[in-house]
């Protein structure tokens, strides 16, 4: 790669290359479009695919494409078996370059974007498909964009080289790294050093999903309210040292469902100098789970760790030695915002309002778990994520406001968590904003929360759960530490 391509790529991916890598397609104009990277960072680490999408009109028309669920949709326009060979055919070409490169103690696994079924990430067919592959989900993806493989240029190039040893492995032990999770219902920043120990975590209520569950849109106003959160953490980052390419920004369940995302993300990038990814579902589960178990005792699992955020609800069960990361990864379509709009309309809920949420949730949790949710009850602990739970442990613990020190891995009980429930929805929002310990920009939300966390918990046949400060956030930096 030379200076001029890597300091090109370097500006659309708004960070440097995080391993070797060289140009694979350009434009006719010699841009670069898609790069190819080696299996392993220099360091070891396996990558999960060879092929990365960079071309920024290419990359924000494939990201539009997946918030109008154009996995699902890519799933249900190609035959199962020719995307099974796609997978086989592109972990041949990855098996061609381990046998000539260097050996390492883990190798990388998988086809197009380290999946092994199904379609996971359409960035990573289309990359393919357009360096040459054989690969029906990337060439349906260019359709539904708009271009055509023949108006680019493949461009061979030698084995791929260093790029300047920089990127979430070199920033260990070096300088910080920052985790910026764009929510539904809340936008959160975490920094750590280059031993993972924490330097900042902000969180703002900021309500990106309002209304997009009716609407499917952000609305402006909620833009404007996390961009202007966005831009008092790039102060932040700012003071603590962190660039650009040690910054990972996340954006899900309201990103993933608006069709005019892009009005968000590319200010948003503008701000951070690091464009927000819409990960899916499952992607926001594994890092949650990452971040959730990184400190608990491999011994006490498997972990079934829950995630309630604003507009979905992550379910991840870990391996059975703790070792191995996640083994099953569901999203659910609901959260506390979702809850809230959908069913509790009045003020204060009315007690069929209440039934219907209990029943959609548990429905849609048990469909999610295969039925009954009984194959995740093999888990030995239920580990519980994000502001709903740390919310309904201040009140279960009987705190005068957040105390993290003392959330941080108290146990709740289910009785506990619907006693706390039925005093919530008995009392005006006015009223609830009031009550002690609890935080009044989440008063709106925190009855849906609650239901949302319940049912989880009955579906799945638990008592009681562990309430987690470390999620998301944790897990996206202890990634950029090249710790995940």
């Amino acid at each position: 790669m030379t200076p001029e391509d890597l300091a090109a790529v370097s500006e659309l991916l708004g960070r440097a290359p995080r391993g070797p890598c060289e140009v694979a397609v350009r434009r006719r104009d010699g841009s670069p479009v898609v790069i190819r990277n080696a299996p392993h960072l220099d360091d070891g680490t396996p990558m999960p695919t060879l092929y990365w999408l960079v071309g920024r009109p290419e990359r924000e028309a494939v990201s539009r494409l997946e918030s109008r669920g154009g996995v699902q949709a890519a799933e249900r326009a190609v035959d199962r078996e020719a995307i099974a060979a796609s997978h086989a055919r592109y972990s041949k070409e990855r098996a061609a370059l381990l046998a000539g490169g260097p050996r390492f103690e883990h190798d990388p696994s998988g086809g197009v974007g380290g999946a092994r079924q199904g379609v996971k990430c359409l960035h990573s067919h289309l990359a393919w498909y357009l360096v040459g592959g054989e690969d029906p989900v990337g060439e349906w993806t260019a359709e539904q964009i708009g271009i055509e493989r023949s108006s680019y240029s493949p461009a061979p190039g030698p084995a791929p080289v260093a790029a300047a040893g920089v990127g979430p492995v070199a920033a260990a032990g070096v300088g910080p790294v920052a985790a910026v999770d764009c929510g539904t219902n809340s936008t959160r920043l975490l920094v750590l050093d280059g031993e993972a120990r924490r330097l900042d975590r902000r969180m703002q209520i900021t309500r990106l999903g309002e209304a997009v569950d009716r609407t499917r849109e952000l609305a402006p106003a909620a833009i404007e309210r996390t961009l202007a959160v966005l831009a008092s953490f790039r102060e932040l980052l700012d003071r603590h040292g962190v660039d650009a390419g040690r910054v990972r920004a996340a954006a899900t369940s309201a990103a993933r469902d608006a069709s005019n995302s892009e009005a968000f993300l590319g200010p948003a990038a503008e701000i951070l100098g690091v464009r927000p990814e819409v990960i899916e579902g499952t992607e926001e589960g594994r890092l949650s789970y990452l971040g959730a178990t990184a400190s608990l005792d491999e011994l006490g699992g498997p972990y079934l760790v829950v995630d309630v955020g604003g507009g979905s609800t992550e379910l991840i069960l870990g391996s059975e030695d703790g070792k191995a990361g996640p083994r099953e990864v569901v999203s659910v379509d609901i959260g506390c915002v979702r809850a809230t709009e959908r069913f509790l309309r009045s003020d204060p809920p009315a007690g069929s309002e209440l039934a219907a949420a209990r029943a959609a949730v548990s429905e849609q949790v048990a469909k999610a778990t295969g039925g009954d949710g009984a194959g995740w009850r093999a888990a030995r602990r239920l580990v519980g994520l994000a502001g709903t739970v740390s919310a309904i442990t201040v009140l279960a613990l009987g705190l005068e406001a957040f105390d993290e020190s003392r959330v941080h891995h108290a146990t709740v009980s289910l009785r506990k968590i619907d006693e706390i429930t039925a005093r919530l929805a008995s009392v005006p929002l006015a009223e609830r904003r009031e009550m002690r310990g609890v935080e009044p920009e989440r008063a709106d939300v925190l009855v849906g929360g609650a239901v949302v966390l319940a049912e989880v918990m009955r579906v799945c046949g638990f008592d009681e759960l562990t309430a987690s400060e470390a999620d998301i956030l944790d897990g996206i930096a202890l990634r950029l530490l090249g710790r995940g």
